[in-house]
């Protein structure tokens, strides 16, 4: 039997396979919610384009027929952070509160932008959604740019590791930046009396694919390690042993 080295590992490749997943949702998901939402509306009964084509955030959603895509997208990203690992405590840590974050974004509903008045239920329920989700990102930006950009003790630093290290920053930043809008606009409606932009969707969006691009890297999806041609060379030398003692 030939022998396997790290990178193919039957757990080591579920494991990045997981993190690839991880980003495929998180990326795929605003799309998936606004032309399933879309297609629907166009091809069932009423046959005719939603208005506002377009919801206001990610989380208006929730109050369509993409309701159920909405909640089932948050809970595999909460499954799939809650299960990631890293070099130590503070990489679990930040994954189960990730992942606590995601659950709670999709079992307390934002305010139904059609909705109103509001009960005390779906006051609390809406503020308690935007308190998860503005945690959610924090711990997710967190995680892109202090935590992701570590390497294993005694690993060499490599060319590609410097680029994935630069996207991991990047996207990190590219996430607290969409924030930081998305509170600007939030406040600005409130200021001025009236429905919040739409911007706040793409603003969510860009976000979301940011988030996406960095753990699509960690999962080895983007620039990953090429196998050193000495390592590829031991490796074969070694299979042909084995082969030839199993003889």
């Amino acid at each position: 039997m030939l022998s396997r080295n790290t990178s193919e590992n039957p757990a080591v490749l579920s494991y990045y396979t997981m993190r690839r997943m991880v980003g495929v949702i998180a990326m795929m998901l605003p799309f998936a919610l606004a032309g399933g939402a879309i297609c629907a509306a166009l091809f069932g009964p009423g046959q005719t384009l939603p208005h506002p084509l377009l919801e206001r955030t990610i989380s208006d959603y929730y109050f369509t027929s993409m309701r159920n895509l909405y909640v089932g997208g948050l809970c595999a990203i909460a499954g799939f952070l809650a299960g990631s690992r890293g070099y130590d405590l503070h990489d679990e840590i930040a994954g189960y509160v990730a992942g606590f974050c995601a659950l709670g974004v999709a079992f307390f509903p934002s305010f139904n932008p059609k909705g109103g008045p509001y009960t005390d239920w779906e006051l609390t329920a809406g503020f308690m959604h935007t308190a998860f989700a503005a945690l959610m990102y924090l711990v997710l930006a967190y995680m892109c740019i202090f935590r992701f950009r570590k390497s294993s003790p005694g690993r060499h630093l490599t060319e590609r590791k410097r680029r994935r290290n630069h996207v991991y920053q990047g996207a990190g930043l590219v996430m607290l930046a969409c924030m930081f809008a998305i509170v600007v606009l939030t406040i600005r409606s409130v200021v001025e009396r009236r429905h919040p932009s739409h911007w706040l969707f793409w603003c969510e969006t860009v976000a979301l694919v940011a988030f996406g691009v960095a753990w699509l890297t960690k999962g080895e999806g983007i620039l990953r390690d090429r196998p050193h041609p000495d390592r590829r060379t031991a490796a074969h030398r070694r299979a042909a042993q084995q082969s030839s003692g199993g003889r």
